[in-house]
């Protein structure tokens, strides 16, 4: 992936309206930073929209240097916890930002931009096998040190499946409306590089009106979103100007309300642009499921059909396949986008294929009489909340360690997280740590005081008896 010499001077980057980045530019950016690095070993890239973080990335994947990437906002102890577990021999990160590692764990190597990259205490700490590319957090927001393994064949697979059903051309142009150390966001970034068309860096919030500027300006094509992006611009009335640059909006990271679906769908009517919903996972390296912008108005609510060179298909509780329209099962997917397996400590990345091309994606779904599917429900702990998906069994875990709490629970949705509690007088730390730990806003966590966790007879919490309990 990432030969850029064949398109040489074609616009690369574009980081204003008045300053953009070749692709002949960018290749000698990467080749600078991998003469600090020169051989194949793990690092930490320290993640925003910005050419420093980007530049970073490509230079690994192209001279086969593994990133961990990680969300530049992350706290200085799950950082340190992720370098204690995996010992990487670099770390890039913004030049303002976490210092303390200088002063407590790395030294100093080089500047380039605005990054800077640090040389940890540790060479070549654990046997990294040939096919491992890429590190990427299953739940970034609780900064937990599993991570899904990724290889250059999901890479480029995925990257080339993504490209073939959304179209994609040279003349495109992207915005990075998702932060590029989430599998989605970079998705986006890796399929319009790949097809030798430029992106727009900005860490500019879509609140924000230099955001739009930069949009129109720029001649930016497509969009891409999760849910909460379209109910923000649902409040700005996003759809009562045509924006005539804009060919393509898509949606992954959770289910969309069916009447902000229809919204985005009549908008696009209206203007001859193309609205496409998608499904994916971490662990199939970004997409495996889009619903065909003709067939959109007639399937709502559904993730559609396997992406090209893939295979959606529903498993019953036996482990056999569900072969008839209707019925409900858990949504499996083979396909060579599929991930090597996980990583929970350095000692992991030896590891080969664990999955052998197929994925358990722990949801339930059903499909109709045309091969569409839809999503049911979920068989995993998991909520996804403004397209952050938060693994409820580490928040509990998380908050036992730093609490001491013995007796806790939480349960959750797309909307809401509840964390139940015997100790009353925590209530206000315990969601107060939460929101700093995920970056969600306290509002999304309700604390309820309760005389005890219902649990059974092995000692398993009831989940289902917590929604009735009588709160105190």
């Amino acid at each position: 992936m990432f030969n850029f010499e064949k398109y040489n001077n074609r616009t690369a980057l574009i980081l204003s309206p008045v300053k953009k980045i070749t692709y002949q530019e960018l290749d000698v950016i990467c080749s600078g930073i991998y003469q600090n690095i020169k051989k194949r070993c793990l690092v930490i890239i320290l993640c925003k929209n910005e050419l420093g973080a980007l530049a970073s990335y490509l230079s690994c994947i192209k001279n086969k240097v593994v990133p961990i990437l990680l969300d530049s906002k992350i706290s200085s102890p799950l950082l340190e916890k992720i370098i204690k577990a995996y010992k990487p021999d670099f770390i890039f990160c913004k030049e303002d930002e976490h210092k303390g590692l200088e002063e407590r764990i790395c030294s100093f190597c080089e500047n380039y931009g605005s990054y800077k990259i640090l040389k940890t205490p540790y060479s070549q700490a654990y046997k990294i096998h040939d096919d491992l590319a890429l590190l990427l957090s299953t739940s970034g927001s609780t900064g937990s040190p599993k991570f899904v393994r990724l290889s250059y064949k999901n890479l480029e697979s995925n990257t080339s499946s993504i490209i073939q059903y959304l179209k994609i051309v040279s003349s495109d142009v992207a915005i990075t409306s998702l932060p590029m150390n989430y599998t989605y966001g970079l998705s986006v970034i890796n399929t319009h590089l790949e097809r030798g068309a430029p992106c727009v860096l900005t860490n500019t919030s879509l609140m924000q009106k230099d955001f739009w500027a930069l949009f129109d300006s720029c001649g930016v094509t497509s969009f891409s979103g999760i849910p909460y992006t379209y109910e923000m611009l649902n409040r700005l009335r996003f759809t009562q100007k045509e924006h005539p640059s804009l060919r393509m909006m898509t949606q992954a990271g959770g289910h969309l309300e069916e009447k902000l679906q229809l919204l985005y769908l009549d908008y696009c009517n209206r203007y001859s642009k193309e609205f496409i919903i998608m499904y994916g996972q971490t662990e199939a390296t970004a997409r495996m499921a889009y619903l065909p912008y003709k067939k959109s108005l007639n399937k709502i609510g559904s993730i559609g059909i396997a992406i090209p060179d893939g295979k959606l298909f529903l498993q019953n509780e036996r482990g056999n396949e569900v072969t008839q329209s209707g019925v409900e099962g858990e949504l499996c997917y083979k396909g060579d986008n599929v991930s090597l397996g996980y990583a929970y400590t350095g000692e992991d990345l030896c590891r080969g294929d664990d999955n052998r091309g197929l994925l358990k994606t722990g949801d339930l779904a059903k499909f109709d009489e045309d091969g569409f599917f839809y999503i049911t429900g979920r068989k995993k702990r998991f909520v996804k909340i403004f397209g952050n998906r938060v693994n409820l069994d580490e928040c509990e875990n998380l908050l036992k360690e730093n609490f001491t709490l013995t007796e806790i629970a939480c349960t959750g949705n797309d909307k809401k997280i509840c964390i139940y509690l015997t100790d009353e007088s925590l209530s206000s730390q315990v969601s107060s740590f939460l929101s700093k730990l995920t970056h969600l806003h306290p509002s999304v966590f309700t604390v309820k005081s309760v005389d005890k966790i219902p649990k059974n007879s092995s000692g398993k919490i009831l989940y289902e008896k917590l929604i009735n309990l009588e709160t105190k």
